[in-house]
């Protein structure tokens, strides 16, 4: 195992701070999409329907990401993600019309495609391997901490600017994400050749550039199983923020208490973050991966055995506890199984898998709701969870991390 010489601290700012920033921009115009949407004449189904153009923004921006941070580098990618973000909370704040507030709200999932493409792809490169888990959950525990505050920075501007309080926050925070991300410097190991491919250790890279087609030929086994694996994890994670507050009314909670709950969850979620991405790289990513789904599933199947308050909290902190320890898995395996060259590009397909499952859970768990009842379509996902442990059980990668064996999933 390598001696851990490598200093998290030394890349934070750049590294984290403006993940921490897009955190907060989005996070802060979270709750007030639908408020906004029914100000502009929406009815109740077109306002959710508002909501989920950022997931299909960021969807179908997947694959395009690869393209722009390949051309430009990951450093230009992230100033113009969040000068992009930046461009639809403003849009947003002065759009006449619905369409115009949709196509904004559509802009911003763009944005997210492309910044957390271009973030990942620049952690990979510049954290030592034996480090990378530890680095890139602390990514997804400070862009947890960013979306947790945005709300409370969006109360605070509303409180003397009514919703539009929400989109300057937004807005402001995208800019000085922007900013930072332009202070970021550039990869030498992973820089440019003069023909804008990658150079690598051993030399340039060949004139044939990888495309999203060769690499999804290349790595199908990957992307068919543990690929299946992150999509589950992805599913789960989407619909556990669903079922929590629809299970406090179905009980009979309160707005306040339901809100509570919620908030408590999400701190749990918070805590853990850097803790599990050490186990990750000492003992392995099964080590966690497996865990964070078993604990979610188990949670899930007994969440419709509540009936009040104190055993619906319980069930939401062991939610939170699971979720938050599985806290940058996903971007860790895609980084442990990405080539390079051709790591954007690989990135990209990753991050395909993941918003298709965070579209999926929901998805399965209102139609199952609609066919039976909201336990059974509860006890769905529960069943998602723990198909996903038992895939990434059998399909994670065995090499240790940091070794010098390359990754190879099980035959």
């Amino acid at each position: 195992m390598p001696k851990e010489t490598f200093d998290l601290r030394a890349i934070a700012v750049g590294a984290y701070g403006p993940s921490l920033l897009y955190g907060v921009s989005t996070g802060a115009i979270l709750p007030v999409i639908a408020l906004t949407a029914r100000d502009l004449g929406a009815d109740v189904a077109t306002a959710a329907l508002i909501i989920t153009l950022s997931g299909i923004g960021s969807l179908v921006t997947n694959v395009p990401a690869t393209l722009i941070a390949t051309r430009f580098g990951e450093r230009k990618a992230l100033v113009g993600a969040a000068l992009w973000c930046a461009a639809a909370m403003f849009l947003a704040l002065a759009a006449p019309t619905l369409p115009v507030f949709a196509a904004a709200v559509f802009m911003v999932g763009m944005a997210g495609a492309v910044f957390s493409l271009a973030r990942q792809s620049y952690l990979t490169e510049a954290v030592p391997r034996h480090f990378r888990a530890r680095a890139l959950s602390t990514l997804g525990g400070v862009t947890r901490i960013g979306v947790f505050v945005g709300p409370f920075a969006a109360a605070l501007a509303m409180s003397g600017l009514g919703l539009d309080g929400a989109y300057w926050v937004g807005g402001a925070a995208s800019l000085v994400a922007a900013a930072l991300s332009w202070r970021v410097p550039e990869l030498e190991a992973s820089g440019r050749t003069a023909g804008g491919g990658r150079s690598v250790a051993d030399g340039p890279v060949p004139a044939l550039t990888p495309t999203v087609r060769s690499i999804m030929r290349s790595h199908t086994r990957v992307f068919v199983t543990v690929g299946i694996g992150v999509l589950l994890i992805a599913a789960v994670r989407a619909t556990r923020q669903a079922v929590l507050p629809l299970w406090a009314e179905d009980i009979g909670l309160d707005a306040s208490s339901t809100a509570l709950i919620y908030g408590l969850s999400g701190a749990i979620d918070m805590l853990i973050f850097y803790p599990s991405g050490k186990v990750m790289d000492v003992k392995g990513r099964r080590w966690i991966a497996v865990p964070c789904m078993l604990i979610m599933g188990t949670a899930l199947a007994l969440l419709p055995f509540t009936d009040d308050a104190v055993g619906l909290l319980l069930v939401a902190l062991l939610i939170g506890f699971g979720n938050g320890i599985g806290s940058g898995i996903v971007m860790t395996l895609g980084a442990d199984l990405s080539p390079s060259p051709g790591r954007p590009q690989f990135l990209g397909i990753w991050r395909l898998l993941t918003d298709t499952g965070n579209m999926g859970g929901p998805a399965l768990l209102a139609l199952v709701t609609a066919l039976a009842t909201l336990s059974a379509g509860i006890w769905a996902t529960a069943v998602l969870g723990f198909l996903g442990a038992a895939v990434l059980w059998y399909w994670i990668p065995r090499a240790a991390p940091g070794s010098a064996e390359p990754a190879v999933t099980n035959s």
